[in-house]
């Protein structure tokens, strides 16, 4: 993992900040939430820092309280009602680049559906490029838990896209 040669915590969040951002906002989907799963990690990272970093698992650490606090706040508003846009909005024509713009936006819809650990395992594996095992290390789980994380997250998409294919 990247991150692990920093010598003080200061090093560290200059070097990662932008990259913790990234993967916080990919699990959480929020960006308010994201600067929130980011400080709450590193404000409980700063008093153990050198512990951590001897361990080697600085950015395990980090991973594993952010996708922390996402789970905790997804438990805490999955009972909420989302607002659904009105229906008699007009349309634009989309192409190229809109295009993309769309199938990507439609990827993350159909990942906001998935648990947070099953999104964190996703995102872990093919967005940062992690291992089954790094991802369990970040997850604190089995490394077959890791995998029938992504398995099921990957599982569970494929029915979403043949029931809706949009």
């Amino acid at each position: 993992m990247q991150g692990e040669g920093a010598r003080t915590f200061e090093e560290y969040v200059r070097e990662r900040s932008v990259a913790l951002q990234r993967f916080a906002y990919l699990v959480t989907r929020h960006p308010e939430d994201a600067r929130d799963a980011v400080q709450d990690a590193l404000i409980g990272l700063w008093p153990r820092f050198d512990e951590v970093r001897a361990r080697g698992d600085v950015d395990a650490y980090v991973h594993r309280s952010i996708v922390n606090a996402s789970v905790s706040r997804w438990r805490r508003t999955r009972r909420s009602t989302p607002v659904e846009a009105p229906e008699d909005l007009p349309q634009a024509a989309a192409s190229g680049f809109e295009d993309e713009v769309a199938d990507a936006d439609a990827a993350w819809r159909l990942c906001e559906t998935l648990g947070p650990d099953q999104r964190a395992a996703v995102v872990l594996r093919y967005w940062s490029g992690l291992t089954f095992a790094e991802i369990a290390d970040v997850l604190g789980c089995a490394e077959a838990t890791a995998r029938s994380h992504v398995h099921r997250a990957l599982t569970r998409l494929r029915t979403q896209l043949l029931e809706d294919p949009r």
